[in-house]
This record gives structure tokens, sequence and C-alpha cells, in this order.
């Protein structure tokens, strides 16, 4: 068993782990990055659909609100890492970047996810970060005043580590939830982790046959809401509204969801416009009242007017007028569950955040152990705030990991 030494060791060659190691290795210490597959930033290219959202065009503030029970702890890293810092970051790489203005979306201009994982990882290289590809860590222990890394043929001897090795989402990049164990055995709080920003299932027919069509809708499940875009499949419901509340479904249970098709109308404001259309001479086809996929539409009637998928405004009777009025505001859909980590962008759960200390990421208790991305219990919606939070605490990491050290006489020999 080979002993290799180094100041700092990065465990994991996605988002947060190019990040921080080029960082680190910037700053002048030996680094040595660690990625159990042989291929470094797999999800960065699978991201957006291969164009990878990088962030978002919120500023820093804004941006903390979207983490849910996270936004407390995640505003020193935004902070110390806005968005508008990493948009100039990427281009200072020679990725140029454009926002998509309806979402706050940042994408690379080019639209390649492949430009954004090759940036990253040459910048790691040329700052000195040695990187090992299908390197498979199995254990980390303290050593003394550092870390020991345990690998298949070599112990790794760092005086700072840096755990970036994901959750369990998107297994096939390799994120299989390694590192769970290794913080559990340390005596550190593991919230269980589920699969989030996922597809959701759903056994009800009308919704396959819809296959295929978005439409921009107010989603509530249990108590979340969320106004976006939702997108009919042959086997439920995804696009943005339905992965911002798959955690819900996951952790929660929720085996129901409601859907507003017309969030800027008020049931009052509907019902008054089907009212006054049966009044007008020659009354119209209440489809044509609404701006609606036709398709949608005609699904909906047949929950409120079977066998008349488009009735004359005159031909409706009050008690057909609140169920269509009903299906268009609060629609009933059941959920059987979601499509599982396997097609999840992101993991809920992992190391419980107040087991870390949100200015330096370094974990309490621990010295010299600092986590960071997805390996914290920290989710935000579908937009650029994922990557944007796997950025910002892998820099809050680095310069933590690297002002500790910078305080310590000496490198590793």
């Amino acid at each position: 068993m080979h002993l290799n030494k180094c100041d700092i060791c990065v465990v994991g060659a996605g988002a947060a782990g190019l990040w921080a190691a080029a960082a680190c290795a910037g700053s002048g210490f030996s680094t040595l990055l660690l990625e159990k597959t042989g291929r470094a930033g797999t999800k960065i290219l699978s991201s957006g659909g291969s164009r990878c959202n990088l962030t978002t065009s919120l500023d820093a503030n804004a941006a903390a609100k979207h983490y849910g029970s996270g936004a407390a702890f995640i505003k020193p890293a935004l902070r110390a890492l806005t968005p508008q810092d990493v948009v100039t970051h990427f281009e200072l790489l020679g990725v140029q970047t454009r926002v998509e203005a309806e979402f706050q979306k940042v994408f690379p201009a080019s639209n390649s996810a492949v430009e954004v994982r090759d940036a990253m990882l040459s910048a790691a290289v040329s700052r000195g970060a040695q990187i090992e590809l299908n390197r498979e860590v199995f254990a980390i222990n303290a050593d003394g005043g550092g870390w020991r890394v345990e690998t298949r043929n070599a112990s790794i001897l760092c005086r700072r580590l840096i755990l970036c090795a994901g959750g369990q989402s998107y297994p096939k990049s390799g994120t299989t939830g390694d590192a769970y164990p290794w913080l559990r055995a340390l005596g550190l709080r593991v919230v269980h982790p589920v699969p989030a920003l996922v597809p959701l299932t759903s056994s009800e027919s009308w919704i396959h046959a819809l296959s295929g069509i978005a439409v921009d809708v107010e989603m509530r499940i249990g108590d979340r809401r969320r106004r976006r875009p939702v997108l009919f499949t042959h086997t439920g419901l995804s696009g943005p509204a339905a992965m911002d509340l798959s955690e819900a479904v996951s952790r929660d249970g929720h085996r129901e969801a409601r859907l507003d098709f017309l969030p800027d109308r008020t049931q009052d404001e509907i019902r008054r416009l089907l009212i006054d259309a049966a009044e007008r001479p020659g009354s119209p086809r209440i489809a044509t009242l609404f701006d609606l996929p036709r398709r949608v539409f005609e699904a909906l009637m047949q929950r409120s007017t079977p066998g008349n998928a488009n009735p004359s405004a005159n031909q409706i009777d009050r008690k057909t007028r609140s169920r269509i009025v009903e299906s268009l505001k609060a629609l009933p859909v059941s959920i059987s569950g979601t499509r599982g980590f396997a097609k999840a962008e992101v993991t809920a759960g992992g190391l419980a955040l107040s087991e870390v200390n949100r200015k330096t990421m370094q974990v309490k208790g621990h010295p010299g152990l600092f986590v960071c991305g997805e390996l914290l219990d920290l989710t935000g919606p579908i937009g650029g705030f994922n990557f944007q939070a796997a950025f910002s605490t892998a820099e809050l990491a680095a310069r933590g990991a690297c002002r500790s050290l910078d305080s310590a006489a000496g490198s590793v020999d």
C-alpha cells in the first residue's frame, strides 16, 4: 500500500470538486482531486439537457430565498461568490454566457455543457491540481492533525480534506451516496436522502394521452406551490413545476397534486366570463374563451362535460359551470410516486447543515474536514440554483482550507 501526501485532498470531480480543486491549487497548495469514475464532471455534461444552466441572474439576496430552510445557511456562501461572480469567472475562462430572462436562467452562449466542463477541468489542471480518475475512496479517518483517505491501492495523507462526493441522484454518473457512511462513522447526522427535482408518476390515462404538451400552471402539492410550466409525459408529470415540488412526494408521501391552469384569473372571474358568454348572441364555444392548448382544454372538459369536450357557453348549467371552474382552477391529479434517483437532478438530504460552519464549510468538531455541494442537505429549485450552491459552497470550503493552512507553518513533504 502506497502512502501519498498532499496539502489538500478533494474527493469528487463534479461541479463543486472541480471548483474547489482549482481554487486550492491556485492558492499555491499541493492539491489532489480524486474521482471514482473514468471521467470528470459527468453530471455537468448531462445538466440542462446538455445545455448546462450555470446559475441564476438573481442577485445573492434574492437567490438565497429560493433555498427554503437552507436560505440562512447559504447566505454567507452566496455573498462570498455571487451569481454574477460565477458569470464573470466563466467568462474569464472563455465561456461566454446568456440569460433566459423569463426564468432568470444563465446558460453558456454556446448551449454546450461540454464547454463548461472542459473550462473547469482546464482551470484546475492549469493551476496545478493533480487529478486522478478511477480512484474510488473507501474510507476517511482523522490522522494526527490531518486526514487519511483510503483508496484501493494507496492511502492519501492530507492536511485538509474537502468532500464533494455528491448525493445519490443520477447514479450512472458515480454519485451513489458513498460519502454518507463516512460521515455517519464520524458521528455526524445525515438527513435521509430522497430524490428531488425528479419527474412525478401518475396512472391517470388522460395525462399520458397529452404526452409532450407543456402548459404554464400553478401547481400545489401539500402546502407547497410553484408557478412554472408542467410537462405531460407518458409516465406522469415533468417540467419545472412538477420537479420543483417533487421533494414533497419523495419525502412527505403526498399523493395528490392540484393544477391551476389559469393562475392569473380568479374563480369568480372565470365564472363571470362563462355567464357573460352564455348571454351573448350566438353563444361561443367555451374553448374560445381560454388561452389553453386545445387538447389540454378538451381533456379538462371531458372531466366536466362528459361527451361534449367543447360545448357552447349557453349549453352549460350552473352545476356544470362550477365543475368547469374547478377543473380549470384546482384540478386534482393523483400521484403514484417519482421516477427515483435514476431520473433525479439532485438529492434532497445529506449532511445536516447544523453540523457545518456556514462561513467556512468546515465540519464542526472535525478540524480540517470540509463538506460542500450536493453532499449537504441543501437543495434549490430548477434554474441554476444547485450549480450556484455547489460553486459557492466549494469556494468557501477552499478558502477555509487554504486559510487554515496559511495559519499553520510549513507544508507536506
